[in-house]
């Protein structure tokens, strides 16, 4: 009994951490599958890539937005670190968004909401969807946009 008539309630919560490649193997198969509708996208950069490392992702511009009908491809990589920590991600399409640098392409992670507070549970679509939501903000509808098919590198 704590002070007051009220009762202390403590629970244990036990946290099953799953070993890196395993995590990233079901990644990859939700990612081959395909999952949600079709918006994001991401697979291997080569399927022989025994670290899961390296990534490509995709992402369909959202419709009633100027990045409607337009495909965006990124580069994703998962290096020792992930899940715990976030992925390194950069644009390989050309794109004016808050959240990227207009030299490298790369996601400021500050920037972007789940990066920012990235946790464990966090997973490539997640990230993937919300550089989408982004698109679909005000701020960003307003930047102007580079010509299609342009490139960051």
């Amino acid at each position: 009994r704590v002070h007051g008539g009220s009762f202390l309630i403590v629970l244990m919560v036990e946290v099953v951490v799953v070993p890196r490649n395993f995590r990233l193997l079901d990644e990859l198969e939700k990612g081959e599958k395909g999952f949600g509708d079709g918006s994001v996208s991401y697979g291997l950069v080569e399927q022989d890539d025994i670290l899961l490392r390296n990534w490509n992702g995709t992402i369909l511009g959202p419709p009633r937005t100027p990045f409607e009908n337009n495909i965006f491809s990124l580069q994703i990589v998962c290096d020792e670190t992930y899940p715990t920590a976030p992925p390194r991600v950069r644009f390989i399409t050309k794109v004016n968004l808050t959240c990227v640098d207009q030299k490298t392409g790369e996601i400021i992670q500050s920037k972007l909401p789940l990066l920012a507070r990235w946790r464990y549970d966090n997973t490539i679509a997640d990230f993937l969807n919300d550089i989408r939501s982004q698109m679909t903000l005000k701020e960003n509808a307003k930047l102007p946009q580079p010509a299609e098919g342009s490139t960051f590198f």
